[in-house]
């Protein structure tokens, strides 16, 4: 007959192997990527800043995805599920992300890629958050939001009503549209407001551009327009409308030019936060960084079929030149 002794180590020892699967995934930290389902420039920032830390997916670290369609779905039960899920870290890529990753746990850690933290309050300041989010801020009115109007008076003299396609519900992009319509008309432009808060959204914004009767387009750096910058990109050249935006992505798409930061960029180094918070750092001590090099890239290839010549002293400026 076994002895009590026995069958409580045998017990023991079944309960320990019992719960070693339990023990690796624990082992494992799992991350939380929330975004749109087009977005691919993020996420391949994220792969390329994490494997530099040495983290391969599935092996030392598991990422669970969430995408809202193309259409713009809403991120808010997409947040509930990453938090449920008990992940290590949420990544939401841009504000609607964010915002519903903010509103779905003030505990776990949030490590996003913005326009204006500050503004949208994700956090008290840039040196210090206070909170449970940090990362990147594009700081987008602040650094080029002129900027586009003076591409747009120099690349496209002839251009003299400018439309600014944006989302009023995001804080920086209604902090853009301030500074630009105080800098408009100092250099001879008027800046037309198009309202966007949702693709859906997007054929009557199409129908203002045109009754307002817009020379060209500024595309709002609002992650909703990802998604869609193919048929804003489609559009502009059907009516030929020169088109300026924040990410490269757009002159890829066809667009006339792009000026801001490199998103993919700012999404690899955002893997060193990642890595300092698993290595036990809070995010409300990590200063939330903003971009230090803003690229200029121009579509030879747009310029071309809308009769335009980019003066050379532009040219000389550009990052990349797409012909």
């Amino acid at each position: 007959m076994m002895k009590r002794r026995e069958l409580l180590v045998l017990l023991g020892a079944a309960m320990t192997a019992s719960r070693g699967p339990r023990a690796q995934q624990k082992a494992m930290p799992v991350l939380g990527f929330l975004a749109f389902a087009a977005d691919s420039i993020a996420r391949d920032g994220l792969w390329q800043g994490l494997h530099e830390h040495g983290y391969i997916e599935g092996r030392n670290i598991a990422i669970e995805y969430r995408f809202a369609d193309e259409a713009g779905g809403d991120f808010t039960e997409l947040a509930e599920q990453l938090v449920r899920h008990q992940v290590d870290i949420i990544l939401p890529a841009g504000h609607p992300a964010a915002l519903a990753a903010q509103r779905a746990t003030s505990a776990i850690p949030i490590v996003t890629v913005v326009a204006d933290p500050i503004g949208s309050g994700f956090a008290a300041s840039l040196a210090h958050p206070g909170g449970n989010i940090t990362g990147f801020s594009l700081a987008v009115e602040e650094q080029f939001s002129g900027k586009w109007l003076e591409l747009f008076s120099e690349a496209a003299p002839q251009v003299s009503r400018v439309a600014y396609l944006w989302n009023p519900t995001n804080h920086s992009s209604a902090s853009s549209r301030k500074v630009m319509q105080a800098l408009a008309p100092q250099i001879g432009l008027i800046l037309q407001s198009v309202e966007l808060r949702h693709p859906e959204e997007l054929s009557e914004a199409f129908a203002a551009i045109i009754r307002d009767r817009a020379e060209g387009i500024i595309v709002d750096s609002d992650a909703i327009m990802g998604p869609i910058r193919e048929d804003i990109a489609e559009f502009a050249s059907a009516n030929r409308l020169p088109t300026i935006s924040v990410f490269r992505g757009f002159v890829d798409a066809g667009g006339l030019m792009s000026y801001g930061p490199n998103l993919r960029e700012l999404w690899r180094q955002a893997a060193t936060y990642i890595d300092k918070i698993l290595r036990g750092a809070k995010p409300a001590d990590l200063p939330i960084a903003q971009p230090t090099k803003f690229d200029l890239v121009i579509n030879l290839k747009t310029a071309k079929a809308l009769g335009l010549t980019i003066p050379p002293v532009i040219l000389a400026r550009a990052d990349e030149v797409i012909e």
